[in-house]
């Protein structure tokens, strides 16, 4: 039996990482069953934790144990996308026996933590917590029923579990990290329970790092003070208090710029993301050394491992046969869902990831003349997949999803699919021969999809933005969309000007090699495939988030 009153990490652990971390992150995609993420964030803390797993590291995780998930991604009755919310039921999660009580807009709220342990799904341990007890009244159940609550006042609160909750359950298992980690700034609200419990703000930077996903300071979340002080995300310290600790000043209360201010070191996700972050922040006073750590994904839970094999024998007969089969398994599931029987002999172009609007999805279909002659080409066609899901009240995204759901009801070679998450992302990156990425630069802070789209025989093709810029050499192991000066062009030029560069590469380039010329094909592919491995691999990431953040 585990003794969670007096907890340590429960296998033996690797000297170089023996320094004791918390992590804290609203979102983890360790595995398909475990359906507590939405989307980039949590699919780069799963990676994390399989990692820390892997070189036997002393970190935990801190999250929530959400009850119905982000939402589950259906349809209506005419194939446009419906946003459900169903109870989530693991049998594989066990019951620590800790339940404590925080203080939640002036009511003690009960909280209870819930253990995914390492051996389950080979990752490092993942502690849950949820308001969703009997004990509770019904608004505080609700605190833990949805990932991303669009409600204020709830996300607030969801906030305070996951800070002010997580720095507690430490406590309880009497952990006591060295470092506590934070993975965006939803977790920043364990600062105040920190402070009074090593009684200096001096104390409480000595122990906390932080990273920032967010490439804008518009998209970093700010809340009303009086609001967050009503619900007691400062711990019971003043606003006076808060202000001369944050130096935050106005109605707004910005959790990023407080989480800098309370850090010893800080870092953004690609070197791209941290040059950005670092002008970006730079005119604020009091801000920790910022760097950068790119970035990156598991090989051992995203990788086709028989491609590699075959690419490492050098059977170019095999990997052929290898990737064909992997696009023509995917095809079946996504002619179960939209009736699009795909053919695994014509090039596919994916475009899967988190729905919006900065993120392009239909800008491949904004030049419709083209594009169907492309569709319709009968000696060399391309179809297209999309796929991604979403915030379910971003109606605008919603929109261009359904959009995109009724063009393709036009075309046999194009298909549309739901429920997006880590199983269907790993098929669709095996059914790609083209991974397309065109975000608006300098929009993406990361972007990690391309990454284990490589792992799987996939070629990115993408605008020269987030980790793309520390790894694509056009037309060796990637193709790039032609960069404009984004900084001084409108975005409806920047849009046309993308949108024409695009389609001249994958006219004049990516169709004519992938027709004509198989072997440097191949070669561009598997180019991608070793530099991903040998660079984008989360055990770098983790290795790196030891040597630069935590031991330094």
């Amino acid at each position: 039996m585990t003794d969670f009153r007096n907890y340590n990490v429960p296998y033996e652990i690797s000297p170089a990482f023996s320094k004791k971390v918390a992590y804290f992150s609203m979102e983890f995609a360790v595995h398909q069953p475990l359906k507590i993420y939405s989307g980039g964030l949590g699919f780069l803390s799963g990676s994390h934790l399989r990692s820390a797993y892997e070189l036997k590291q002393n970190l935990i995780g801190i999250g929530i144990l959400w009850k119905y998930g982000y939402y589950d991604q259906s349809r209506n009755q005419d194939q446009t996308m419906k946003a459900e919310w169903y109870e989530k039921i693991y049998s594989f999660l066990e019951d620590t026996g800790i339940v404590y009580q925080i203080i939640i807009h002036g009511s003690p709220v009960w909280v209870k933590a819930w253990y995914l342990a390492p051996q389950t799904f080979e990752s490092a341990p993942l502690f849950l917590l949820s308001t969703d007890l009997p004990e509770n009244d019904y608004l505080s159940q609700t605190i833990t029923h949805r990932l991303y609550d669009s409600d204020t006042a709830a996300k607030v609160a969801q906030f305070i579990l996951l800070g002010i909750g997580g720095a507690r359950l430490l406590d309880e298992l009497n952990f006591n990290p060295d470092v506590y980690h934070l993975n965006e700034a939803h977790g920043l609200s364990s600062v105040f329970h920190l402070m009074r419990k090593f009684g200096s703000k001096e104390e409480v930077k000595k122990r906390l790092v932080f990273t920032t996903h967010t490439p804008e300071e518009a998209g970093n979340e700010k809340h009303d003070i009086y609001l967050c002080e009503q619900m007691g995300y400062f711990n019971g310290y003043s606003i006076d208090e808060v202000r001369e600790l944050t130096g935050m000043e106005g109605g707004l209360f910005n959790h990023s710029l407080a989480a800098f201010r309370f850090a010893r070191k800080a870092n953004g996700v690609s070197k791209l993301h941290g040059e950005v972050s670092r002008q970006m922040w730079s005119k604020y006073s009091d801000i920790p050394e910022l760097t950068s750590i790119t970035n990156s994904q598991n090989y051992n839970f995203w990788a086709d491992k028989q491609l590699y094999q075959y690419m490492k024998e050098g059977n170019a007969e095999k990997f052929d046969d290898r990737k064909r089969f992997l696009k023509k398994r995917a095809f079946e599931i996504v002619a179960d869902q939209t009736g699009q029987l795909l053919n695994p002999d014509v090039l596919t172009v994916v475009w899967a990831r988190r729905f919006a609007e900065y993120k392009r999805p239909d800008l491949i279909t904004r030049d419709l003349k083209r594009f169907e002659a492309l569709l319709n080409n009968t000696d060399r066609p391309i179809q297209v997949i999309w796929a991604g899901k979403p915030y379910p009240s971003d109606y605008g995204a919603i929109s261009i999803f359904n959009q995109l759901v009724h063009l393709s009801k036009k075309y046999p070679g194009v298909a549309v699919c739901v429920a997006y998450e880590l199983s269907l992302s790993k098929r669709l990156k095996q059914a790609a021969d083209i991974w397309l990425n065109n975000p608006r630069v300098p929009r993406e802070a990361s972007g990690t999809s391309g990454m284990t789209a490589s792992m799987n025989g996939a070629v990115n093709f993408s605008t020269y933005d987030g980790w793309i810029c520390e790894f694509a050499e056009h037309g060796k192991n990637s193709y790039i969309v032609p960069a404009a000066d984004y900084h001084n062009i409108s975005i409806p030029d920047q849009d046309a000007f993308d949108l024409e560069n695009l389609y001249q590469v994958l006219e004049n380039e990516i169709v004519p090699t992938y027709y004509d010329d198989k072997n440097k094909w191949r070669s561009i592919l598997q180019q991608g495939m070793k530099d991903v491995d040998d660079t984008f691999e989360s055990n770098r990431m983790v290795r790196e988030y030891y040597e630069l953040m935590y031991n330094s």
